[in-house]
Order: C-alpha cells, then sequence, then structure tokens
C-alpha cells in the first residue's frame, strides 16, 4: 500500500522521445545554406539524440570521468585514458554522421552547414565529446598547409569509422586529432611558447611541457614549438609509423569545471617527433585555420547549449502546474522563456549563417558575443525549474557547468574581442563585407536601421580602441544577429530581438521583453516536439 505522502503529483514527465532536430530556426538555416539534402540525416540524428537511451550515455560519460594511466603494472609507461563505454558509443556515432572531418572531401553544396546542423543536433545530447570532434574536424585545413602530409592524413581523419586505441596512424581505420598549444607561462600568448624543436632527418625533435592538451588520447595533434626559423606548426602523433610509442607522456588529467566526459591533460615532449606543417616562423599563421574551425564550433556548441536549456525550460512550463495554472500560461514565465527564446534563435541563426559564409569578421565578432551570452542563458534555464533545476538528476547542472567553456575555448572574452579590432585595422575586404551583410536588411526595421548607423561612425572613430573593444564588438554582433533575424527569422522572434536587444525596451534580465512582443509564437517554437 502506498503511503499518502509517498503520492507523487504534479511532476514533469521525462524529457524522452523528442526529436531535437525539430528546431525551425535549426531547419530554416540547414535549407537556406543549400543543405536540405541533408535533412533525412539530421531528423535520424535528432530522434536518436532525444532518445532515454542516448540521454543515459550522457550521464554516463559524465559520471564516470576519464582516468589516466601513465604505467602498467609491472611499471612501465603507457600513457594510457581509460573512458567509459558510453563515450565510445557517443563518439562512434558522431563519426559515423560525419560531425567531423568528412565536409571537406564532400564537394556537395551546404557541405559545411549540414555538418554544422548534425553537430549542433547531437551536441545537445552530451557536449564533452564535441571537443575531438570538432578539432578533428579543424585540424584538415591547417594541415593542408603540408601537401604531403594532408595526401597521407586527410583520407583517414575523414573517414566514418571510429577507430580507438594506440596503433600506428596509417594503420587505423580512422584518425582524430587533437590540438596541444598553450604552456604554462603564454596561455594565449602562444609566441611566448619555449617548446624547441630541432630538425632531425624528415622531420624534428621536439621537447616541451605543454599546460593544455585538448582529448590527449588522440592520434595526432596540431602543436606550436620554437623551430631555428620562429615559432613553427607540428603534427605529432602518438604512436609512430614503425609501431612504437612517440615520446609524448602524460603529466596529469586536468580536473574542469565542466566537459568532464572529455580528457585534457598536461603533457611533456622529449625529443619527440613531429612533422613540420607549413613554413618555419608561420606557425601561428598555420594554425589560425584550425583555431577559426573551432571558433566557429564553439559558437555552435553554445548555441546547442541554448536550445537545450530552452527546450527543458519550456517543457517543465507545460508540465508544471503554480498558483491554479500551467506555468507555461503564466505571463511573467512566458516572458521569460519568450526572451530565451530569442537569444537561442539568434544564436542557431548566426552559427548556421558562419557555418556557410565562413566570414572571418563575423566568425570573430560572434565568437566573443554568443559565447558570452551561454552561461547567463544556462542559469536562466535552470532556474526556469526552480529547486528540481539544481539537482543532477534534472540535467540542468551539467549544461551550466558546460556553458562557460565555449567562451574560454580559442580565446576568452578580451583575446576574442582583440582579434576583431585586428581584423579591422588588417582587412579592409572583410570590413567592407561585414558591413555589407548588415546593409542587406536595410529599410527592413528602423530600429536596426539606427543601430547600423550608429554602428559605422563607432567603427569610424579609431580612438581608444582597445578601451571600447568590448562594447563595440557586442553592438557589432547584436547588429549582425538583427540583419539575420528581419532577414530570414520569424517575424515575432525578428521583432522581440529588434525591440529588446537593439532598441532597449527591456531590463538587465531574462524576462523583460516589452509588451506587444507576440509571446504565444515565439513560446511555441521553443517547445519540444513530442
Amino acid at each position: 500500500m502506498t503511503r499518502v505522502t509517498h503520492e507523487v503529483t504534479n511532476q514533469v514527465p521525462p524529457l524522452e522521445g523528442h526529436d531535437v532536430s525539430a528546431d525551425p530556426a535549426l531547419l530554416d538555416g540547414l535549407h537556406r545554406g543549400g543543405a536540405g539534402w541533408a535533412e533525412p540525416e539530421l531528423r535520424e540524428l535528432g530522434l536518436l539524440a532525444g532518445t532515454a537511451e542516448v540521454q543515459e550515455l550522457g550521464r554516463l560519460a559524465n559520471t564516470h570521468s576519464p582516468v589516466l594511466h601513465t604505467h602498467d603494472r609491472y611499471g612501465h609507461r603507457v600513457d594510457e585514458v581509460e573512458f567509459h563505454p558510453a563515450w565510445h558509443r557517443l563518439m562512434t556515432t558522431a563519426v559515423r554522421h560525419g560531425l567531423h572531418a568528412t565536409p571537406w572531401r564532400d564537394d556537395r553544396p551546404g557541405a559545411h552547414v549540414a555538418r554544422a546542423a548534425k553537430f549542433y543536433a547531437w551536441s545537445q545530447a552530451e557536449a564533452g565529446h564535441g571537443c575531438p570532434i570538432s578539432m578533428t574536424y579543424a585540424a584538415v585545413p591547417a594541415l593542408r598547409a603540408a601537401p604531403g602530409l594532408a595526401a597521407r592524413f586527410e583520407p583517414l581523419l575523414a573517414s566514418r569509422e571510429y577507430d580507438f586505441g594506440l596503433r600506428a596512424p596509417e594503420g587505423k581505420r580512422g584518425l582524430i586529432a587533437g590540438m596541444s598549444m598553450t604552456e604554462k607561462q603564454g596561455g594565449s600568448d602562444v609566441r611566448a611558447n619555449t617548446t624547441r624543436a630541432v630538425p632531425n632527418g624528415d622531420g624534428y625533435l621536439l621537447t616541451g611541457h605543454k599546460w593544455f592538451t585538448s582529448a590527449p588520447m588522440s592520434d595526432v595533434f596540431l602543436t606550436l614549438a620554437q623551430a631555428p626559423g620562429g615559432l613553427s606548426c607540428f603534427l605529432v602523433p602518438r604512436v609512430l609509423p614503425d609501431g612504437t610509442r612517440n615520446a609524448v607522456f602524460l603529466q596529469r588529467l586536468k580536473d574542469k569545471l565542466g566537459n568532464r566526459s572529455n580528457a585534457s591533460a598536461e603533457i611533456e615532449y622529449d625529443e619527440a617527433v613531429g612533422w613540420l606543417v607549413g613554413e618555419e616562423g608561420r606557425g601561428v599563421r598555420t594554425i589560425i585555420e584550425m583555431v577559426n574551425s573551432t571558433r566557429l564550433d564553439c559558437v555552435i556548441g553554445t548555441a546547442a547549449g541554448m536550445r537545450a536549456g530552452l527546450t527543458r525550460a519550456a517543457h517543465h512550463a507545460a508540465h508544471r502546474t503554480a498558483f491554479g495554472a500551467p506555468l507555461v500560461d503564466q505571463p511573467a514565465m512566458r516572458n521569460v522563456l519568450a526572451d530565451l527564446a530569442v537569444e537561442s534563435e539568434a544564436a542557431t541563426t548566426a552559427a548556421l549563417w558562419l557555418a556557410g559564409s565562413r566570414s572571418r569578421l563575423g566568425l570573430a565578432v560572434t565568437k566573443y558575443w554568443v559565447c558570452k551570452r551561454g552561461p547567463a542563458h544556462a542559469a536562466e534555464a535552470l532556474e526556469c525549474l526552480g529547486g528540481n533545476g539544481y539537482v543532477e538528476d534534472s540535467g540542468m547542472p551539467r549544461l551550466f557547468r558546460e556553458s562557460p567553456l565555449m567562451s574560454i575555448w580559442e580565446g576568452s572574452g578580451n583575446v576574442a574581442a582583440l582579434d576583431v579590432l585586428r581584423v579591422l585595422g588588417r582587412s579592409p575586404d572583410a570590413v567592407a563585407g561585414f558591413l555589407a551583410e548588415l546593409d542587406a536588411a536595410h529599410g527592413a526595421d528602423p530600429r536596426l536601421d539606427g543601430v547600423v548607423a550608429e554602428l559605422k561612425d563607432e567603427l569610424a572613430d579609431t580612438g581608444d580602441l582597445e578601451v571600447r573593444a568590448r562594447r563595440l564588438v557586442e553592438r557589432m554582433a547584436l547588429a549582425l544577429q538583427g540583419s539575420l533575424l528581419v532577414r530570414f527569422g520569424h517575424p515575432a522572434v525578428a521583432d522581440a530581438f529588434c525591440a529588446s536587444r537593439l532598441a532597449g525596451d527591456r531590463g538587465a534580465a531574462f524576462g523583460t521583453l516589452p509588451r506587444g512582443v507576440d509571446f504565444g509564437a515565439i513560446v511555441e517554437r521553443g517547445l519540444p516536439k513530442l
């Protein structure tokens, strides 16, 4: 007999069995980017991401964090990272669906937009394994600076076979790539790196300590080291072509705030073999091709996190009753949900546009702003669940812990803002292209027109640029998002964005949209499709 006090009432059913890809902004962006041919596979992946089974894989991969084994029982160095089987299942699906490097070898129109849409949908199941997937995607354009290495490794990096384990790269069915740049004395200032690279035969021997190496279980790494000709880029394999281990030693795994399913490590090179990518002394210019692609995934990953938070908040509000009515029908909650939805759709629309346009300035601007908005969005979405959102079982704490990473990875706020200033000063064509994108919406909304006119005046003022950097980049990002939404977004979303983000008719917190916004139409777009 069940005791009265044990009856469960007014609790929200699990958010399971929904199609993660049934996202209007996502699907619109997919087709607008010429990738409508990918919708069937996107839908397949979206349905899979919404299953209870895959959600459990995400939970297990984060509950059972990677474990570093530096030595075997006999004292031999092994430098192995052990993962829970859930991690490998997530990776297998991501690789099988081409979320990594396959678009670089796909000549269909919109191949990169299709990949971005799939990465967005699948990342909502579990974000941590997106790190090695992203870096494998980003490795290819950098590796092409060395045509011989690209010919050897690009087909394996683009393979749809996930082949985990330490073996000679060219004997595997598929490869995963990592990145190893930062050092303890430099961080973002990679030109301060002290790792040395000494020519040796057809390669170099690298010696140094890397402070933060993402995905240390990868097969190959792009890394920076000081060669005789200056800071240079190298490809470093974990296992050499003859099957022996390269001199890459894992010192410890980082105990991180989030991204806990993925390993990140300090490593040492002790005359590790590396192959030059590009020219000596041009390492930053070479590896920036990788950085730009991973910055794109920072935007996509943040947009995915926003959508996941919005979906969970809207699902909770639709099934939870308070003060005699469903939360979703109460004006204060509708305002919050609509505001979260506007932010989410603005991020998603920009991310899909970037995947197709590859705008250098647009990417730098959006990486700064969208990734900055991620933690605030995650916190508000969590609060929509009240105390239920503060417990691990809800999944919201993991979402919240993950949210700051995208702003830190590949250059935190100031680095991203200063990168915008560099593009403004060095690339007139990039600036002209960015302004042309804003002008494409001229006349569609007077609020947007006013912001663009003011922004052009700000861009013409070159005084105290570093002091003004964050403010300027924020305004650039908002103008870009406004232009995209006015032209391509849902009218209710575009109107709410222009009123609140451009005309300033809102408060400092989420849930302060002005009267007159079509709350119902906006919230409806954020509800999961069960």
